[in-house]
């Protein structure tokens, strides 16, 4: 089984109020979005990419990208680790580990550089 993780430069945080927290990282931390859809937004802040997306409020969610997601998800699970949330069509997990972080788990493109 590979599930060999290897970080994204991604953090993840979910707001109810969408509007105003990508007013306050674009005009008072003057970030540059560099990515949009209806429900999420990404800025570039140099070191990482904070993504703003609609939704139940929850803390800073980091990104771990692995090849086989389920696999991944499978052994975390039978360490003591917690599914908190899944999307099976994208595919990712939310995953908490039992000293309290919460991260998506990902698919690894090969070719993909996330440095």
């Amino acid at each position: 089984m590979d599930t060999a993780f290897r970080s994204s430069r991604d953090i993840i945080i979910r707001t109810k109020d969408w509007a105003a927290a990508t007013a306050f990282y674009t005009s008072t931390l003057g970030l540059a979005a560099v990515y949009r859809s209806e429900k999420l937004i990404g800025f570039e802040t140099g070191s990482f990419r904070l993504y703003v997306e609609k939704g139940d409020e929850h803390g800073p969610i980091f990104e771990y990208l692995v090849p086989d997601v389920q696999a991944a998800k499978a052994a975390l699970i039978a360490v003591g680790c917690t599914l908190v949330e899944e999307d099976a069509a994208v595919p990712r997990c939310y995953i908490r580990d039992p000293y309290g972080i919460t991260f998506n788990l990902g698919h690894a493109d090969a070719n993909a550089d996330t440095a």
